[in-house]
């Protein structure tokens, strides 16, 4: 675009961007590794490797060595840290903060809200509204900027580049086209001409020569530098680091590896939460004193189960989330920890095994657990009514045997002989006769009888 600035025409472009947390990127020269080998590619190159959709030039360098000056953070790596140099920086934070002015070296290497972007440039422009050159031609380091002095480097007219932002939180990316000391902008004008646009916070990045502006990989603004192969065209300068807006992207890129990246936000995988799938959905203390969270939920130590490791393994079943089956003898339980059959288990420990196993088995055993259930009760059943039969057999027996003994206590004479007369032993027929008419009586025949039994007959 041109606008009317002071009386006088001058183009350029500015570029707001609604969320440069995710769509602002400060990209090094020719891409990862172009500072740490000093090296110089032109805006138009590095932003069409990049895909970037608008790009500008940014931090200042060293001409003559191709060094990048100051600090330098991209898309979350530390590429390089000014040593506390004092100069005017422009750098978004982890959490979207952006953040315009001075840094100490403590500021800038800080882990606990850490920059994700970071380009130093000179003099800060703006402060909270009002302009901060004077401020700023006292503090900063002179030795950044190669033009001449600090003074001079402000006042004259020249192509420009700048970064601010407004009262809502976008980012305002602004270049000016001019050539030095012949027209252009000075950083004064530069200053109020964002001032007047609503810019709240603004510091100024490398100009002249370097000021360039590139829309989808295209050459945007007219560069001030003439083209080595002919002086009759104007060609862009090859620079240092660039500000490239881009399609929204995630932070970090890769969703901390727990999740994938779609229109700029993470979309996390399961048991994974926040912007950056980087918190576990279960949290301690969530699984007590009896297991740690995991992506999947609570694991249990061994001898626990349920979705909170708050319940003992019920009886016959031991390990990780109570899992495997004991194999003790006699259906003895075993230790729900180790699944050794020969322990001994605290009493409040089973009384909930002794609770757990008339209500609830493991879903995973490999027999289902009503099954077992009722498996266990048939055969505690069957063993009861076996020993109730066995027991009321021998109490028949015993009652029989008491009954036999009270009947014989009363004719004790029958106990042990049998009564015969020695007549019928002997064959005699009179006697026979006799005793079958009835005219002898057993008590007439004292002298003839005997008493038999078997320790006097001689028979076994």
């Amino acid at each position: 675009y041109s606008t009317y600035f002071a009386g006088f025409l001058f183009p350029g472009h500015m570029t707001v961007v609604h969320d440069p947390l995710k769509m602002v990127s400060v990209l090094e020269p020719g891409g990862p590794g172009g500072c740490e080998m000093k090296r110089r590619v032109s805006v138009e190159d590095t932003a069409k490797a990049a895909g970037c959709l608008y790009a500008q030039n940014g931090g200042f360098f060293k001409t003559k060595s191709s060094e990048c000056l100051g600090n330098v953070v991209s898309s979350g790596r530390l590429v390089q840290d000014s040593k506390g140099v004092q100069n005017a920086q422009f750098g978004i934070r982890r959490d979207g903060t952006l953040v315009f002015g001075y840094l100490s070296q403590k500021d800038v290497l800080d882990q606990s809200n850490p920059f994700v972007q970071l380009v130093s440039g000179v003099i800060w422009l703006l402060r909270d509204r009002k302009i901060y050159i004077n401020e700023s031609l006292q503090a900063e380091c002179s030795e950044t900027e190669e033009t001449g002095s600090l003074k001079y480097f402000v006042d004259v007219v020249s192509a420009r580049t700048a970064v601010g932002h407004d009262e809502e939180g976008r980012l305002i990316l602004f270049q000016i086209d001019g050539q030095t000391d012949k027209r252009g902008m000075n950083l004064w004008q530069v200053a109020e001409f964002l001032k007047d646009n609503g810019v709240v916070n603004a510091i100024n990045l490398d100009g002249g020569g370097s000021s360039t502006y590139v829309v989808n990989g295209s050459l945007a603004s007219y560069p001030s530098d003439h083209c080595i192969s002919d002086s009759r065209w104007r060609c862009s300068r090859e620079v240092s680091t660039v500000l490239c807006v881009h399609q929204p992207l995630c932070h970090p890129a890769n969703c901390s590896e727990h999740g994938e990246c779609v229109d700029g936000r993470c979309r996390c995988e399961k048991g994974w939460r926040g912007a950056a799938c980087d918190t576990l959905v279960c949290q301690p203390p969530a699984c007590g004193p009896h297991g740690f969270c995991t992506a999947s939920g609570c694991i249990c130590d061994a001898g626990w189960r349920g979705t909170n490791c708050s319940e003992a393994c019920p009886l016959g079943f031991f390990g990780a989330s109570c899992a495997q089956e004991c194999r003790c003898d006699d259906l003895c339980p075993c230790d729900p920890q180790t699944g050794s059959c020969n322990t001994t288990l605290p009493v409040d420990t089973n009384y909930t095994l002794h609770r757990d196993i008339q209500t609830n088995f493991p879903k995973d055993a490999t027999v289902s657990a009503p099954e077992k259930a009722i498996s266990i009760r048939r055969s505690w059943l069957v063993i009861t009514l076996v020993l109730t039969c066995l027991l009321l057999a021998s109490l028949i027996v015993s009652c029989h045997q008491v009954c036999c003994r009270s009947v014989t206590s009363r004719f004790p004479e029958r106990k042990d002989y049998s009564y015969v007369p020695l007549r019928d032993i002997n064959g005699a027929p009179s006697r026979t006769a006799e005793n079958r008419n009835g005219s002898l009586g057993v008590e007439d025949s004292d002298s003839q009888e005997e008493i038999w039994s078997p320790s006097h007959s001689g028979r076994s």
